[in-house]
């Protein structure tokens, strides 16, 4: 198993990985942004209320991994612009391969 640098956002766990997103409401366009410290930034056009950002979140996830929504999580972060994302992946590498490519090209 490769080792990746703590300053990765993502650790790999036994049902896929725990990705640490740092999420940006009501932006402009729904897009990855790069690093925000050792979260991945997130920038999404659904306002902060009701929990909606968080739902434009892993909707916006699933459908960048296509996996099924049931397969993305939010585990912490609810109110907050921090947040810790479950994703349930029979090949992790493969997610981990997309964010590489996704903060390269930010």
């Amino acid at each position: 198993m490769t080792h990746h640098a703590a300053t990765t956002p993502w650790s790999q766990t036994p049902e896929g990985l725990s990705l640490r997103v740092y999420l940006q409401p009501q932006a402009a366009r729904n897009h990855v942004v790069g690093l925000h410290g050792d979260a991945i930034t997130i920038s999404l056009t659904a306002p902060p209320i009701e929990g909606r950002a968080n739902a434009a979140l892993v909707s916006f996830l699933s459908h960048r991994f296509k996996l099924p929504r049931s397969a993305v999580a939010l585990e912490s972060g609810r109110k907050i612009r921090g947040k810790r994302v479950r994703i349930i992946s029979p090949d992790p590498t493969t997610v981990i391969h997309q964010l590489e490519q996704y903060l390269s090209q930010s």
